[in-house]
């Protein structure tokens, strides 16, 4: 729903319009659309990130990586978020699990990967890290979050099948 209505209704409303006024506004509006979809299906990212700014200001920038994840794994329980820690992925090669594994640092709600770090910076190689687990799991949602900076930093990340 947005502003109270439903996706349904706007596009009711979007096909009563005629002519080429109708094929143009549909267009930009089903794009519309699909953003308002996407944030609303997205609170979980929202609330992730939400208990994320808590520790990251209540503890501020400089420990290590296993800190901010007890941390947050208190603050995910006080929030009422589902999670499981250090989640081990299997990894596939040609149909065939093998061996190794992945282990994520928290799989929240069963279908989001949150990634934790504490650097001064985050690049590439952390979301190449993120987007293998997504492949890995074959999820497609998945957050990169740093505690290390003086302000949290975090990435959305999104795999399309």
């Amino acid at each position: 729903m947005f502003f109270g209505l439903t996706k349904e209704f706007l596009i009711r409303r979007l096909h009563r319009l005629g002519g080429f006024l109708k094929e143009r506004i549909y267009c930009v509006s089903s794009k519309f659309l699909r953003a308002i979809m996407n944030t609303i299906e997205d609170q979980q990212t929202f609330d992730i990130i939400g208990a994320c700014m808590k520790v990251h200001n209540e503890l501020g920038a400089g420990f290590l990586e296993p800190v901010y994840q007890e941390a947050l794994e208190l603050e995910l329980k006080n929030r009422k978020i589902p999670y499981l820690r250090e989640k081990e992925l299997p990894v596939f090669y040609c149909g065939e699990q093998l061996k190794s594994y992945y282990k994520v640092d928290f799989l929240c709600y069963g279908n989001l990967i949150l990634e934790l770090k504490a650097l001064s910076c985050i690049g590439n190689p952390e979301q190449a890290q993120v987007i293998n687990y997504l492949k890995a799991s074959s999820l497609s949602k998945g957050l990169l979050v740093n505690f290390g900076a003086k302000s949290l930093q975090y990435k959305r990340l999104v795999l399309n099948y």
